[in-house]
């Protein structure tokens, strides 16, 4: 009876732990098996195996119903057509200069120097890239249902917009199949988070595997990653948002940095942009001074598709993996990271795993070996909280930007930042 109670006790125990949590453990768990297992923990891979090929399956129709939602949802926002496009523009150009960013740190520092992740059979080769004037063409599908079976991310991409815009474009009579995206995206979604319940086992597979083959000092730059994300990160905000406040917005970036300690602080403990988003409103109507009209659009939309924070880490992460397994990139491999991510953005925010997700995506669109994934997964969560931060203050940024050219940003609530400000409502 006891052993009974106490064996589940330690399931509800499992249950009930986050996540994250599970996947530290088991990442953990794996690094330890594969030091005292050796070579032989290469019978615990197929774990991982299983792991990574249920993320493959998800990759295809998660981005293609994503997107199309994601461009759909715009819909209900006509009258306010020029904010939107502005909004748009804004949130993809700092996305764009966020994965930048990253892969010029990643460069710069090379987190995976010296790791020699290099198979001794040199089953690991880079792709051959191919010219960049065939990349830009090869990025209109001639067949989409061949670019959706064969997996060409790009393709999709483009794609999905379309289909998206002219969904749109249709009104009321496109307004059913945009019901079926949206169903699929939300089937999507729950099927995300089914398969990161088996984040801890493939992770623990892999990781065996990797300690076991590789060694213990292959985890030691992971120390290098997160400090070179988080270096990223803080240069973001720094340089690229108060730039942005200062030289577009021409008002005060230490005001925007003070308005937006509190919705950082909580998008960096709880790693959810959405589940900021009443913090993120409230800053930015009563500290910011930005208008309820500008904010409940801005703010929602940016939730969803501003990923600067995540394209951060995907640059960086990226380059780490390349880099331990000895993968040369080439200039136009370079551009087609910045591509996918910037136009992925669009459609995976608010996904369990979303960072995940993103950077298996960005690796099978470049060729890089999806076994990086299981390095990266165990301190995911750290990044996490960094990236979140980040795609918090870019929503902030690009409201006051927005709020500020369409004469709806109260400039004597985001002069007396840091002082009384009263809630207000513009008419």
């Amino acid at each position: 009876m006891i052993d009974a109670t106490m064996e589940q006790n330690r399931s509800g125990f499992w249950r009930n732990l986050a996540l994250w949590k599970k996947i530290l453990i088991g990442m953990a768990l794996g690094m330890l098996v594969g030091i005292v297992m050796g070579p032989d923990a290469e019978l615990l891979k197929p774990l991982g195996t299983l792991f990574v090929n249920a993320i493959k399956m998800l990759i295809v129709p998660l981005v293609f119903c994503s997107l199309v939602v994601g461009v759909t949802s715009m819909q209900d926002t006509r009258q306010l057509g020029r904010i939107g496009l502005k909004s748009l523009v804004l949130y993809m150009a700092t996305t764009a200069v966020a994965i930048t960013i990253g892969l010029g740190m990643g460069s710069v520092f090379m987190p995976g120097e010296g790791v020699n992740m290099v198979a001794s059979d040199g089953a690991i080769a880079a792709k051959e890239a191919p010219a960049m004037v065939q990349t830009l063409l090869d990025m209109i599908p001639k067949n989409p249902i061949s670019a959706l079976a064969a997996g060409n991310i790009l393709q999709i991409i483009v794609f999905a917009l379309g289909l998206g815009i002219a969904l749109n474009l249709c009104g009321d009579k496109g307004r059913p199949a945009v019901a079926m995206f949206e169903s699929l995206a939300e089937a999507m979604y729950k099927m995300t988070e089914l398969v990161m319940k088996l984040a801890p086992y493939g992770v623990f597979g892999l990781m065996a595997w990797v300690a076991g083959k590789y060694g213990i000092e292959i985890l030691l730059p992971l120390i290098k990653v997160i400090a070179v994300v988080y270096l990223c990160c803080v240069i973001h905000v720094l340089v690229v948002y108060t730039g942005m406040i200062s030289l577009i917005g021409r008002l005060n970036p230490v005001r925007y940095l003070k308005g937006l300690v509190n919705p950082a602080a909580v998008a960096f403990t709880t790693t959810s942009s959405s589940g900021t988003l009443p913090a993120t409103i409230k800053a930015a109507q009563q500290e910011l001074g930005v208008s309820k009209g500008i904010s409940s659009f801005v703010l929602p939309l940016g939730a969803t598709i501003n990923m600067d924070g995540t394209a951060l880490y995907q640059g960086v992460c990226a380059l780490f993996i390349a880099q331990a397994f000895g993968i040369d990139l080439e200039l136009s491999d370079y551009l087609l990271i910045i591509m996918t991510s910037t136009l992925a953005s669009i459609g995976t925010a608010g996904v369990p795993g979303a960072g995940l997700i993103m950077l298996s995506l960005v690796l099978t669109t470049v060729g890089l070996p999806m076994e990086g994934l299981a390095i990266v997964a165990g301190i995911d969560r750290i990044l996490d909280m960094a990236r979140t931060s980040v795609n918090v203050c870019g929503d902030l940024a690009v409201s006051v930007l927005v709020g500020k050219s369409e004469g709806e940003l109260d400039t004597t609530i985001y002069d007396r930042i840091g002082g009384s400000a009263k809630e207000t409502e513009f008419g």
